[in-house]
């Protein structure tokens, strides 16, 4: 039977995820390492994450409603398995190395030097384990003479790449990233730096070395900055309050009724008249400042204000029925609450149900489908350990040597 490309049958069977079969060995904690294997997870690897006695920090910092769910960590870790040791003991390090021998990806964001005192680093471990992929985090790069320093997404990804004072307004204060948003971008990075080493492993039979950094994916998140900068010697102008935006069919406008839509017009002289139309100003065309893209732009504050002004006689939504009829480019600038509803946002598979201890749990989708397989998580988010003594009995301890493990320290 022959399938065209991105084809599917009706009666052929869904596809397991492309990462089937694969085990990743998770020693992280926070969000951008732990992301990475949630995607991988999504992709259809088997994840256990190691955690310490006192588990993953993030289980505990934040709790909402009366049943206290954390879905910040639900988000950043369903469908895995959580085993809990304490690896600073001989036992407990050993049992690592046993999880680890046994596995295609390690993923880690512990800082290079604790690596280096538990004899997990890169270099001994690939010694050890030459076909294993080592999958490592830092704030700024793992070779780096500051590769210790710490560091959240809020530093290194916002703050010391450039990208918050690439979005600071002038004189007014650096904005404040949202929770995980360069942590997320990070683990997208290291997933699919891990997919490029398995892919090299099964040419090569020989694993490696994948790494990325908070501030690396920063740099290059504002990356058309960093290359204008090296190669022209030219910083453009960011951060401009939106009535001095250059080209004003480029901008953000308030409609009548308070709600806000941004016009989507990169190329002004295409979107000038059919914008003009739709707000039924074909006078504006006449008008000597507005003539041509250069005066427009030399006179873009006095356009904006006529702008302003047209777009606050009528609401949202009439607008967005005219620039439907006009052919107008825009989009609404949602809410979290309005994005959650909107048709639009829904109709591209990024809420999904995942599975849930007592049924299936709302949840968000990693941004990657493969066609024809299932995308939704096998396993709900794991209790701190709630795995342990079943991959423990996997890696064929039996019980007597469980309970010698848990009374020597080892595990929990």
């Amino acid at each position: 039977m022959t399938i065209e490309s991105g084809a599917q049958h009706a009666d052929e069977p869904t596809r397991p995820g492309p990462m089937a079969g694969v085990r990743v060995i998770e020693v992280a904690a926070w969000v951008a390492a732990p992301a990475a294997g949630v995607i991988l997870a999504d992709w259809g690897a088997e994840v256990i994450k190691v955690e310490p006695f006192n588990g993953d920090p993030a289980r505990g910092m934040v709790t909402l409603g009366p049943l206290g769910i954390n879905p910040a960590f639900e988000f950043d870790n369903r469908g895995k398995r959580s085993i809990a040791l304490d690896i600073a003991t001989p036992d407990g390090l050993a049992l690592l190395l046993e999880l680890i021998a046994g596995a295609d990806v390690l993923i880690t964001n512990l800082r290079p030097g604790t690596l280096e005192s538990l004899t997990i680093d890169p270099g001994t471990m690939l010694e050890r384990f030459p076909t294993l992929v080592y999958a490592s985090v830092t704030g700024f790069g793992h070779s780096s003479p500051h590769r210790d320093r710490p560091s959240y997404d809020i530093g290194g990804f916002w703050a010391r790449s450039g990208g918050a004072a690439s979005h600071t307004v002038d004189n007014e204060p650096p904005p404040t990233l949202r929770g995980g948003y360069g942590d997320h971008i990070t683990a997208m990075t290291l997933a699919g730096g891990i997919s490029a080493a398995l892919f090299d492993r099964d040419r090569t039979g020989l694993g490696r070395h994948v790494t990325t950094s908070l501030a690396r994916v920063g740099v290059y998140a504002v990356g058309q900055d960093f290359n204008v900068k090296r190669r022209a010697d030219v910083t453009f102008p960011m951060g401009k309050p939106r009535d001095l935006a250059g080209n004003p069919l480029m901008n953000s406008y308030q409609a009548g009724d308070g709600r806000w839509f941004w016009l989507l017009g990169l190329q002004p002289d295409r979107h000038w008249p059919i914008v003009l139309a739709a707000i039924d100003r074909l006078d504006l065309a006449d008008d000597e400042r507005f003539a041509s893209l250069a005066d427009r732009r030399l006179h873009s504050r006095e356009l904006i204000v006529e702008l302003d002004a047209a777009f606050a006689a009528c609401g949202r939504d009439e607008w967005e029925a005219r620039f439907v009829e006009h052919g107008v480019w825009y989009e609404p600038v949602l809410s979290v609450g309005e994005a959650l509803d909107d048709p639009i946002i829904q109709g591209t598979g990024a809420f999904i149900d995942v599975a849930g201890a007592d049924g299936p749990i709302p949840g968000v989708a990693t941004p990657v489908d493969f066609v024809g397989s299932a995308h939704a998580a096998p396993l709900p988010v794991p209790d701190h350990g709630q795995h342990t003594d079943a991959i423990l009995q996997e890696l064929g301890h039996d019980w007597d040597e469980i309970i010698e493990l848990k009374i020597g320290g080892a595990v929990l």
